[in-house]
């Protein structure tokens, strides 16, 4: 059955015909299982050739595993992570962070997805004090779950108030290709450089399968990684296939065409729809989401010929999001239903 391009997730595009074909070159033959294989080897040497040579970097295949045992990894069973009220890991998946790593998460309220240093250090007490959780992570999403894109120097301050207090930055990069390219910078000075500690990577959101991985910047932070992945299920047996999706997406640069393009879409849809009256654009579209209040009872009749998300009933709040496949067509006519719903 074929089912229409929507603007629900880029979750719900399709693999990339590049990255298909990757894992089609992949079958053939055998090969060492559980990531003794040329292809994770190679993934591996791309990710060192972006992020520098003295990196740790472990392939998942999953979003929720790539942050949860990430956590892991920098927690004890004592310890809290910040995050903000809107992060995946505190909403989107179904307790797992609690679950895996038995960290209390503490959820910041923001205006824009953004934790800031003043916010943060609103949660950093109890310091010393055997009644309370220990703060022992920074988690931040970038892009954020609003669409909105932490500028360099935002990391940056995050990143030292956490360092200068003996905590960890960690980034959640479902859509770190998205912010990357908005930024207009490389992926190490998105993250690395700007003193992130561990990076959940994401490629699903950017064309693949599903290909995930969990990036060590301070590679003393691994050294127990490997039974970890193990223990929390992430160890494929034909990793190759997962690795293969890696390669594709860092030859040349499909990584980050692939980003441009659903942001570059993103933009069109916010000008489209920002044509049309009763029609508010909430949060600055910054990589590839559009968040839009529309009548409620239009709502309903664009759903009945196009699938979306409802963000917040109570706000009347939408989310709409742009993907490597979504073409200018697809825009202008989603934007055309909408016109339509909400004359009604």
């Amino acid at each position: 059955m074929k089912v229409a391009r929507s603007f629900a997730s880029d979750n719900n595009a399709g693999i990339h015909p590049k990255i298909l074909k990757a894992i089609a070159a992949a079958n053939q033959g055998h090969t060492v299982g559980y990531g003794d294989d040329p292809y994770t080897g190679s993934a591996v040497k791309a990710f060192k050739r972006h992020f520098g040579p003295d990196i740790e970097v472990f392939i998942v295949f999953n979003g929720t595993a790539a942050n949860c045992l990430g956590l892991k990894a920098l927690t004890e069973t004592y310890h809290a992570v910040i995050c903000a009220d809107g992060a995946h890991i505190y909403t989107d998946e179904c307790g797992a962070p609690e679950k895996f790593t038995g960290c209390k998460l503490i959820p910041i309220a923001t205006d824009d997805g953004k934790l800031t240093v003043e916010s943060v250090s609103h949660a950093y007490h109890g310091i010393g004090d055997q009644h309370h959780a220990q703060p022992r992570v920074i988690s931040i999403t970038q892009s954020t779950e609003l669409g909105t894109v932490y500028k360099p120097r935002e990391v940056r301050d995050l990143a030292r108030f956490a360092h200068e207090r003996n905590l960890y930055l960690h980034m959640d990069g479902a859509r770190i290709a998205n912010a990357t390219v908005s930024l207009g910078l490389t992926l190490r000075e998105a993250t690395r450089d700007l003193g992130v500690d561990v990076l959940s990577f994401g490629g699903t959101k950017n064309g693949a399968m599903g290909a995930e991985a969990v990036v060590f910047f301070n590679p003393k932070l691994a050294d127990n990684f490997l039974y970890l992945r193990k223990q929390g299920m992430q160890l494929a047996s034909k990793m190759r296939f997962v690795s293969a999706q890696f390669e594709a997406l860092f030859t040349d640069d499909l990584w980050r065409k692939n980003a441009e393009h659903a942001n570059q879409m993103a933009a069109l849809l916010e000008k489209e729809i920002s044509k049309i009256p009763r029609v508010n654009v909430v949060y600055k579209v910054e990589a590839n989401g559009v968040f839009a209040q529309i009548p409620r009872a239009a709502i309903a009749k664009l759903q009945k010929k196009v699938f979306f998300y409802v963000w917040n009933e109570e706000q009347s709040l939408v989310r709409w999001m742009c993907s490597f496949d979504t073409t200018e067509q697809d825009v202008r006519q989603f934007a055309r239903l909408v016109a339509e719903a909400v004359k009604g």
